[in-house]
């Protein structure tokens, strides 16, 4: 059905809907820069309050995204978006869902997460004529999916499933053998400094979570408070209800990737005379099948069904491929309780709350890094990591015929590498190895951790820089850190320096290519904006980076000069642009020169922009915050958004307001306390699930 008829119908379906079974109602208020402080008399009040205010700024994100999440993508969007449906079926999402939403989920939680999606659901009754797809009334079930998908796909579980949709068999099935694994996860800072190394006796956190820009995993930032003693606030994604990184009065954590292995793959025995048979154990056993129906939109508006069948072993899921049938073995299969323990976590008053929330272990992925207002400081590279047996290499494919390969159980946190208040007083954390975030003597022991993890052994620039200018600071202030969080220089001991080093000093005799080259060998590293050396530079440290993320070879020399000349003339006009004319940060016709670039710890992501002529930065940081406590324990936050709150309209005033203070590095206070922002409060309204919606602007 085309999306204006689709409106049209709604409008009839949402004039009349009946009203909720359960009241909620919530005060908002906006401050200067549109963030919403949101204050319920009970938790699941605020929840419906940030649903609603969430639907204000990002509802077209938010409506674009569930169909993925129910698996219903490709009847609105086609046969690409299709192939995640495919993913969603095979996985089961929905039928865990329908089967443990009730029992696994606590009541409170499933009011939390209930009362979050009616507020997104006011939302739309209230404004039919934004509404284009036909999805209401979005449900908690919704919100839970939502976890569960976007938690895997963020460890990387998707290149198991390219990897065995190739044409050949990539791995060889194991035989017992050691385990290693170097995974890539692309970035993110976390920064915590003690009182033992601050200048005044201060604890501080940087949050500097790196996300693209725009769509469903960009950052939106809000201010949850309740009656019950929720009060918190950070970022969150569009369409997620509980606050991923932030801060309360008295904790503050920030999250970086990680990718230990989490997802094993088993080759399973099957029956020559019967493709739906598996042996197990000397025993054959009967695949699990199921018919599905996916609904695709063929040429963007002629409606089409197509029947898969997907298929499931003890040990996940199947695939049937022409070089194999494998089962997929995965931390996240079947958990429904991620937001469990996002909540518990934005709950915690004190850090052994926060550690009790993190020994849930509900959350797949992820490194965390902790400050608090006790001075306490703590990093762990957490993971829901599968109890493995020992003596076989997890990095290949198992053999599927033998159970005692199937694990059932994780390790508890306190077996993750981990570090509380180490004598360093600091630890850094971007994605690196977890052996290899503070100062010598200052890091998790690796005696002292799980077998069979995998762990990462990669050291990114940022780790590498950050550990350098820790080292320069004896001790650190606030100001000094904010310059580290804000370095935007590759160091010189960085891994790709020795790719830059090897393409300048390769012998060539065209005179353009000696004068990159000679570009090459005078560029001082940094990627400030008038850096005229930098534009060639990053170019071509950029197409190692690319190759060592992707576990691809190292690319040729020779051949990545000639592009990155190439390219850098080709838009610029010129060789030696300046780096802030090359690399800009805005939306649409508004764009500001920025410092930074790839793997920089002022991490700026780019891609050429609409007219081709400059590069457009499109990920890396993104929303971001200094949060400390002085020796009083008095909070001191401030913070910065890479555009501004409001995803949707372009003319709306919050839609690129923090721009340009973002590529200049201007951060602002949060206006977390009432009596910081009472004077900055540009609205006040209250909405209720009675359809009430009481506005008026600050002052009235």
């Amino acid at each position: 059905m085309p999306r204006t008829l689709v409106a049209l119908v709604l409008i009839c379906q949402l004039t009349v809907a009946s009203e909720p079974a359960t009241a909620w109602q919530a005060e908002i208020e906006r401050d200067i820069w549109g963030v919403p402080h949101i204050m319920g008399e009970t938790d699941a009040d605020t929840a419906f309050g940030l649903g609603y205010a969430m639907a204000e700024d990002t509802w077209r994100v938010i409506q674009d995204t569930i169909p993925y999440y129910r698996g219903t993508a490709g009847s609105v969007f086609g046969p690409d978006a299709a192939k995640q449906d495919y993913l969603v079926h095979w996985l089961g999402l929905w039928e865990d869902l329908d089967l443990r939403y009730e029992s696994d989920l606590q009541p409170a939680t499933r009011d939390y997460v209930e009362a979050y999606a009616a507020g997104i659901t006011q939302y739309a009754r209230e404004h039919p004529e934004e509404v284009e797809l036909d999805l209401l009334p979005l449900t908690g079930k919704d919100v839970i999916a939502g976890h569960m998908l976007r938690h895997i796909l963020f460890y990387g579980f998707e290149s198991t499933v390219s990897e065995l949709l190739a044409e050949t068999r990539a791995r060889p099935v194991a035989t017992p053998g050691s385990v290693t694994l170097d995974q890539h996860p692309v970035g993110s800072n976390a920064i915590a400094v003690g009182p033992s190394r601050s200048s005044d006796g201060s604890t501080m956190l940087v949050i500097n979570s790196h996300q693209p820009l725009t769509g469903p995993v960009a950052w939106y930032e809000a201010h949850l408070q309740s009656n019950e003693g929720l009060n918190v606030m950070g970022g969150l994604f569009p369409g997620a209800p509980a606050i991923a990184v932030g801060f309360t009065p008295q904790t503050a954590w920030a999250a970086t990737v990680n990718k230990p292995d989490l997802v094993d793959v088993y080759v399973l025995d099957i029956d020559p005379d019967n493709p739906d048979r598996y042996r197990l154990d000397g025993e054959w056993r009967e695949l699990e099948k199921k018919e599905v129906e996916i609904d695709v939109l063929i040429w963007g508006f002629i409606p089409w069904s197509v029947t898969e069948t997907v298929y499931r072993s003890v040990h996940g899921p199947v695939l049937k491929t022409e070089h194999g049938t494998y089962a997929v073995r995965y931390a996240g299969m079947g958990e429904l309780r991620q937001v469990e323990q996002w909540l518990a976590m934005n709950r915690a008053r004190s850090f052994t709350a926060w550690q009790n929330a993190m020994a849930m272990n509900r959350i797949q992925s992820f490194n965390f890094v902790f400050a608090g207002a006790s001075g306490n400081i703590h990093f762990i590279h957490n993971a829901q990591l599968p109890k493995r047996v020992t003596g076989w290499d997890w990095t290949q494919y198992l053999p599927g015929d033998r159970s005692d390969l199937i694990w059932h159980d994780f390790y508890p946190t306190n077996l993750l590498p981990q570090v509380t208040n180490p004598p360093s007083g600091f630890v850094l954390s971007t994605n690196q190895s977890p052996f290899a975030i503070s100062a010598p003597g200052s890091n998790p022991d690796p005696a002292g951790v799980a077998s069979n993890a995998g762990w990462q052994t990669r050291m990114t620039n940022r780790a590498v820089r950050g550990l350098e200018l820790f080292a320069q600071h004896e001790q650190v202030s606030p100001q000094d850190l904010l310059a580290i969080k804000h370095d935007h220089v590759y160091s010189e001991n960085y891994r790709g320096m020795d790719f830059l080093r090897s393409v300048a000093a390769l012998q060539l005799s065209d005179p353009e290519a000696q004068e990159a080259q000679r570009i090459l060998r005078q560029w001082n590293r940094a990627t400030d904006k008038e850096n005229r050396d930098a534009p060639l530079a990053v170019c071509i440290l950029s197409a190692e980076w690319l190759s060592e993320s992707n576990g691809t070879s190292i690319p040729d020399a020779r051949e990545t000069l000639a592009t990155c000349v190439e390219r850098i003339t080709a838009m610029t006009g010129r060789l030696r642009p300046t780096w802030g004319e090359f690399n800009r940060h805005g939306r649409g016709e508004a764009h500001y020169p920025m410092a930074g670039g790839p793997d920089t710890l002022r991490a700026a992501y780019a891609g050429p922009g609409d007219d081709k002529t400059f590069h457009r930065v499109t990920g890396g940081d993104g929303l971001y915050y200094l949060v400390r406590w002085d020796v009083n324990g008095e909070q001191h936050i401030r913070g910065i958004h890479q555009y501004g709150n409001h995803f949707d309209d372009p003319e709306h005033p919050h839609y690129h307001d923090q721009a340009e203070d973002f590529s200049n590095e201007i951060m602002h206070p949060a206006l977390f306390r009432h009596k910081d922002r009472a004077p900055l409060v540009e609205s006040r309204y209250s909405v209720s699930s009675g359809g009430d919606r009481d506005g008026r602007l600050a002052g009235d």
